[in-house]
């Protein structure tokens, strides 16, 4: 048996859907265990498009167990609606497919107005959110006055959670000068969807437990990417949870020996979503081709990404902070009409070399990358599968950002479709 870790180590939009749909062909149960509806991932099979946000990649295969854990935050509403999207397009969401977890809290209405009015308010300060009341949804699980799936299932319960929370969020709103949150309404809405969602609960951690004893391959898939972390990330430009490959094992209720192999997804260039410090990027017509070619929009807000040059540096500290065996090397077809390609392989900060990003965001946004630049190969390396047909230019690049980052490179993406991948190690079968 070997369960293996998903990660992405950059600032999200790797690639991962893709991937994890690529693994879980061999994998028996696909788990999320970390984020919100605020994560999209896109899987391109036979043609036909699937944009998830909640749901595990491993839902649009047959005879997978796709679980949410307790460490994803689920708007219950949204959840739903995607589960009627991915039922219109002929995939089976049943109980016999898909568990959610009864410790999963849930993300309410008035997440989402928090989540809006502080963005609105912060002007330049801004984060960047998609809107989508995670954080909001995670300060109230934090301050244990959450609503979790369990609650659903007792009125009364519910009734007394309702009360504890509304407490705190409507004495900020009547400051705030916002409409009151009205209990009853609240209640009645939720106990409406309750049997929809509780037919789905069940405890994780027990299954999980089953699936080890029965020698089942796990998969635990991660949303956004490590530079996004609460604690490692780009702080406070990052995302409420911890996206590193630890918080597999406690967003999910398993212990850290469930984890036998960390894959980090990586983009052969780099992007982000939204505010914060970006070493690299391109405000130029590289960074704009980057953009048009790698249809970097994002897959939950259509935002438009930032783009720029692969940072070496960054992602060498991402595999140290997550512990990641091996990276799966995504889009590098995007990079094929490039006459030159750089990669980042120091920062200057304060007229002095550094080889690692600084913790205060202060000095993010202060230094300057030092770059080191490879001819580009001009020819299609689009849907390759086999590392020897790509051009030599190309393999030279790979093998640089391999030396560079001192982790090898398992498999390389050579377009969105699901097949079009060049294995070089197979990480279930290490």
């Amino acid at each position: 048996m070997k369960n293996i870790v998903v990660v992405g180590s950059q600032w999200g939009d790797e690639g991962k859907g893709k991937i994890v749909d690529w693994l879980s062909e061999q994998a028996d149960v696909v788990i999320r265990f970390q984020g919100g509806h605020n994560a999209g991932h896109t899987l391109v099979i036979d043609g036909k498009t699937y944009k998830l946000r909640l749901l595990p990649s491993g839902i649009v295969r047959k005879d997978k167990i796709s679980i949410i854990g307790n460490g994803v935050v689920v708007d219950p509403w949204a959840l739903l609606e995607e589960i009627k999207e991915i039922k219109d397009k002929g995939i089976d969401v049943t109980v016999d497919n898909f568990i959610i977890s009864e410790s999963a809290n849930l993300i309410l209405p008035f997440h989402k107005e928090m989540d809006e009015i502080r963005e609105d308010s912060a002007g330049k300060s801004k984060i960047g959110t998609t809107r989508r009341g995670i954080g909001p949804a995670y300060e109230d699980k934090v301050g244990r006055r959450s609503i979790r799936l369990m609650d659903l299932r007792s009125e009364i319960n519910l009734d007394k959670r309702l009360e504890s929370v509304l407490l705190h969020h409507n004495a900020i709103r009547k400051g705030l000068g916002k409409k009151l949150f009205q209990r009853e309404q609240l209640k009645k809405d939720l106990l409406k969807i309750a049997p929809e969602l509780l037919k789905f609960s069940q405890p994780v951690w027990m299954k999980i437990d089953q699936f080890k004893k029965q020698n089942k391959k796990i998969l635990f898939e991660g949303a956004q990417g490590i530079l996004l972390d609460v604690d490692h990330g780009t702080y406070p430009f990052v995302t409420s949870s911890n996206t590193v490959a630890s918080n597999a094992a406690t967003g999910t209720g398993c212990g850290p020996d469930s984890i036998n192999y960390v894959l980090g997804i990586t983009k052969a260039y780099t992007t982000r979503v939204g505010e914060g410090p970006f070493p690299t990027e391109l405000n130029d017509e590289i960074g704009e081709l980057l953009g048009t070619k790698g249809k970097e929009f994002g897959t939950v807000t259509s935002r438009k990404r930032r783009c720029g040059w692969f940072d070496g540096v960054l992602v060498r500290q991402t595999i140290k902070v997550s512990g990641i065996n091996s990276i799966a090397l995504t889009k590098l077809d995007v990079l094929d009409e490039l006459e030159e390609i750089k990669m980042c392989v120091e920062y200057e900060l304060n007229g002095k070399r550094i080889d690692y990003l600084p913790a205060s965001v202060e000095d993010q946004l202060k230094i300057k990358p030092v770059f080191k630049s490879f001819k580009g190969w001009k020819k299609s390396t689009n849907g390759i599968k086999n590392i020897d047909e790509l051009p030599q230019e190309a393999k030279d690049y790979i093998y640089a950002i391999e030396d560079f980052v001192g982790t090898k490179i398992s498999s390389v993406s050579t377009s969105p479709e699901r097949d079009d991948t060049i294995l070089i190690e197979n990480p279930f079968e290490i």
